[in-house]
């Protein structure tokens, strides 16, 4: 376990809790996969029931790839190795105990797609959400973006995912994208009431019901971030495309991508 990535166990409920608040709690491949390796080791530990996974601080959940990883050196992209390498969110939705999103801030990104991804989200009111691929040419694909059809119904996700609006925690609230907004103070209050509410129930029918929806969403999930990639635009990293938004970004400055149409 890093110092990036914080673990804690108490009353059946597992805190995985990312570490990172001064790039809001942006990620590498490498704390990715971290988080992943702690589903697993929660899902099969018998002294926990409920997993919560949040960022540190009031000013980020998360907003997903670390855009100085994302953008990498010698032309090398991280994006490149986290299409084929990232599988957060298949874990969550694998996992057969519950995982709550305790959102504290900003939802952004990979960040949002993990959200609305766990089985339970509660948001702070002050909590912002929203994609934010196609604006810095990050490729989501796959069951990253169709699992969002899923959860708000195909209009909602295709004005999330193709203008990269963001939204409050009210907005969200509305779509279906969180379960419940509450002031800041009585964020935890409100996350570990939802979570020993599902403590209270049956562990094994609690695992059946989760199993049963990961069926219905079965048939998505076998297509990758990869796999679209390779389909649409195999040289996609080779263009010069990926590295115009991730350049942009940094430099705070609206990306063009005139020349890649």
């Amino acid at each position: 376990m890093s110092e990036e990535i914080l673990y804690e166990v108490k009353d059946y409920i597992a805190t995985i809790t990312i570490n990172r608040p001064k790039v809001l709690n942006a990620c590498t491949l490498d704390n990715f996969k971290e988080i992943e390796d702690l589903i697993e080791q929660s899902a099969i530990d018998p002294k926990v029931g409920v997993i919560v996974l949040t960022g540190a601080g009031d000013r980020a959940f998360c907003v997903g790839g670390d855009i100085n990883w994302e953008k990498g050196s010698d032309g090398k992209s991280g994006l490149e190795d986290a299409a084929l390498e990232f599988h957060l969110n298949r874990k969550i939705a694998q996992c057969l105990k519950p995982v709550i999103a305790r959102v504290s801030g900003y939802a952004i990104g990979g960040g949002h797609h993990i959200a609305y991804f766990c089985d339970i989200t509660i948001a702070a009111e002050h909590s912002i959400f929203g994609q934010n691929g196609p604006r810095v040419g990050s490729p989501a694909g796959g069951y990253l973006v169709a699992h969002a059809a899923n959860v708000i119904g195909h209009k909602r996700a295709r004005e999330l995912w193709m203008l990269c609006r963001k939204y409050t925690a009210q907005q969200a609230l509305e779509w279906g994208l969180v379960n419940a907004v509450v002031p800041k103070e009585k964020l935890d209050e409100e996350v570990k009431k939802w979570a020993n509410e599902m403590l209270a129930l049956s562990p094994t029918c609690l695992k059946i019901v989760k199993r049963s929806l990961y069926d219905q969403m079965a048939p998505i999930m076998d297509r990758s971030m990869a796999d679209l990639i390779a389909e649409v635009a195999p040289n996609y990293f080779k263009t010069g495309e990926q590295q115009e938004g991730a350049s942009a970004f940094l430099e705070k400055r609206p990306p063009n991508f005139a020349l890649y149409r």
